[in-house]
């Protein structure tokens, strides 16, 4: 896929997005419904990508988890 494809693809999903919220008002219940499930769908996985990010930088980046050795002896034979 082109780079100009690409863009003219997300233009397209803004556009129709915009279209339905500007039509949201007069729309029946369970337009209004399953455009709330979705949002919550939506908001939910960027939540968990964030929260996924935060951790994993936290645990990666900090030099304290990095510092602490556990050191390892060797085992008895038998």
């Amino acid at each position: 896929m082109a780079v100009t494809d690409f863009v003219e693809e997300i233009r397209s999903v803004g556009e129709r997005l915009l279209l339905k919220l500007k039509e949201l008002p007069q729309a029946e219940p369970v337009e209004l419904v399953a455009f709330s499930i979705i949002v919550l769908f939506t908001a939910t996985v960027l939540m968990l990508l964030l929260i996924a990010c935060s951790w994993c930088c936290a645990h990666c980046c900090c030099s304290e988890g990095r510092d602490r050795k556990i050191p390892v002896r060797p085992r008895k034979p038998r």
